[in-house]
């Protein structure tokens, strides 16, 4: 690697260094997402008010609902008052949650619900429509209440509260309990003077059967921001007109920032008993393989053991004679090889065969005296040969075969 790679590297790994390094220590940005639940400590949770609940509602059991409203209604005792509390930027309930809600008032339980929307079916119930005014910037709003008995003080609020408002309520059940005051701006008009102040209901309390609903629509200030703003009193002027029950239920179902389960296996993962057998399962197959691959041996490679090319090449040499028909080289080659057998394996000495010869020959190979001097004799004879045929190579191999069985 050249001098000049090394510093091109060299400056490589130091930007990249400094972009992670910056990335670490860059303040992480705050996060103004309303999401209303009651862990989120970010500016529009709701982490401040739920931790307050057991001071503004002293005397009653505090309950948090993480399930669909329905089965809570279905399983509560009917005998049991309670209240029912819900903070949300748009809440919407299905037919069967908006019958037992409504079942649940008419039985002398009170509903708080703090959204800007409130669902198709209750605001038709309820007889109440609700707008807002939008305006270009951010600007203040103020909230106040009616009842003479709180202070005539009118809380501000700027980041991110919009102007919405009751533009319409049922005047036999309804009880304006609060009201929201903003400047309304008049986007298509040229003279500024006509922008005016508009105060409108924003907070109130419908009679329904032995219960009431309480509805505001400025859920923001119920907010972690604003609850740490000192803007805290108004909160606790809206729950005052909650009866004392004995059970307060916070609703952590109807969340914008509830955590849904977007796995296929949602419905194994919301059951307790499925999702203990499921996590098992994946426990027990991580062990089963953790521990099998420990015990169990390496493949080993089969090794091809190394082929004897002698034979191959005596193989190829032969043929080659035989096709010339050189049978007298053939002969006198296979005859070398034999004698040099019979002196490596037998130590005797080839240089003059007679009878002697075949007498030890057969002595030490075990082979009877007959066979032995034919074989000698045979030699003898192909030697003192000079024209050699194919009967004499086949004879000769019949019987060297023959001696070495």
């Amino acid at each position: 690697m050249d001098r000049r790679t090394k510093i091109i590297i060299g400056i490589f790994v130091v930007v990249l260094l400094g972009i992670i390094i910056t990335e670490v220590t860059r303040p992480k940005p705050i996060n103004w997402k309303p999401s209303y639940t009651a862990t989120d400590k970010i500016p529009f949770g709701c982490y401040v008010l739920h931790n307050e609940l057991p001071t503004l509602f002293s005397n009653q059991e505090i309950k948090d609902v993480n399930e669909s409203m329905y089965q809570t209604f279905f399983d509560r005792d009917s005998l049991e008052r309670s209240n029912y509390l819900m903070v949300n930027n748009n809440i919407d309930f299905d037919d069967q949650e908006y019958n037992q809600l409504l079942s649940y008032v008419s039985q002398g339980n009170d509903v708080f619900i703090a959204s800007s929307y409130f669902g198709y079916h209750l605001s038709d119930t309820l007889n109440v429509r609700v707008e807002a005014d939008y305006a270009i910037q951010e600007d203040t709003v103020s909230l106040s209440m009616t009842n003479n008995k709180f202070s005539k003080e009118e809380f501000l609020y700027t980041k991110g509260m919009y102007n919405r408002h009751f533009t319409s309520v049922d005047s036999l059940n309804t009880t304006i309990l609060g009201h929201i005051t903003y400047l309304e701006e008049k986007l298509f008009e040229v003279d500024e003077n006509k922008d005016r102040i508009r105060k409108l209901p924003n907070f109130i309390k419908v009679k329904f059967g032995k219960g009431h609903f309480y509805l505001n629509c400025t859920p923001l200030a119920f907010t972690n921001f604003y609850m740490l703003e000192g803007n805290e009193d108004y909160v606790a002027q809206n729950f005052s007109y909650l009866k004392n029950k004995e059970v307060l239920y916070w609703d952590n179902y109807k969340k914008a920032g509830r955590i849904v389960i977007e796995s296929p296996l949602r419905f194994v993962l919301t059951q307790t008993a499925l999702k203990w057998a499921y996590y098992l399962t994946l426990i027990g197959i991580l062990l089963f393989y953790l521990f099998r691959t420990k015990r169990q041996q390496r493949i080993i490679p089969i090794i091809e053991p190394l082929q004897n090319s002698s034979i191959d090449f005596a193989q190829t040499v032969g043929s080659l004679y035989y096709q010339h028909k050189d049978y007298t080289n053939l002969i006198s080659k296979k005859l070398n090889y034999f004698l040099e057998y019979i002196r490596s394996t037998y130590h005797l000495n080839t240089n003059t065969i007679n009878e002697k010869t075949a007498k030890d020959l057969a002595a030490k190979s075990g082979t009877s005296l007959t066979e032995t001097v034919a074989l000698i004799d045979f030699i003898k004879y192909l030697k003192n040969k000079t024209h050699h045929t194919e009967s004499d190579m086949i004879e000769l191999n019949k019987k060297i075969t023959a001696f070495k069985k």
